[in-house]
């Protein structure tokens, strides 16, 4: 293993640490954590579009990252915090059991492709379609974009 996966393991866990003890439940706790997310399935597309080497302690850290930050973000939106986020619609109040479905469905699907480790970019590509698809759901759903 070289030095470079090395450090961007160790990096993609510091994201993932970070991503349970930054919770607050604010707007921009939400962010930070969606851009954990959003930065772990943009090395996995990397590697999936060839932009990047495959390198699967990459892979595994993203997919750990994804994982787990999955696994804290309902928790974000707690009872009281439904004011002041542009970009939350109320809908996830008024359906919190779906969203929490929604966010343990990525987490669940991200551990199953953690433990069938994808081996190359083509894999890679499959696992980021299936990721995607829970991301985009739950997006089209529950968030306001201007």
């Amino acid at each position: 293993m070289n030095w470079k996966a090395v450090a961007a393991a160790a990096a993609m866990a510091a994201i993932a640490l970070g991503s349970v003890t930054a919770a607050d439940g604010t707007h921009d706790s939400r962010i930070a954590l969606m851009k954990q997310i959003g930065g772990a399935a943009g090395a996995l597309s990397a590697i999936a579009k060839g932009t990047k080497p495959y390198d699967a302690e990459a892979v595994k850290a993203a997919l750990t990252t994804i994982a787990t930050t999955a696994k804290v973000f309902p928790d974000q939106f707690k009872p009281g915090t439904e004011t002041g986020d542009q970009e939350a619609s109320p809908k996830i109040w008024e359906n919190m059991d779906d969203f929490k479905a929604r966010a343990a469905k990525l987490s669940t699907d991200a551990e199953t492709a953690l433990a069938q480790l994808p081996a190359d970019p083509a894999a890679v590509g499959a696992t980021v379609n299936t990721l995607g698809a829970s991301c985009g759901g739950c997006h089209k759903a529950y968030r306001i974009k201007d």
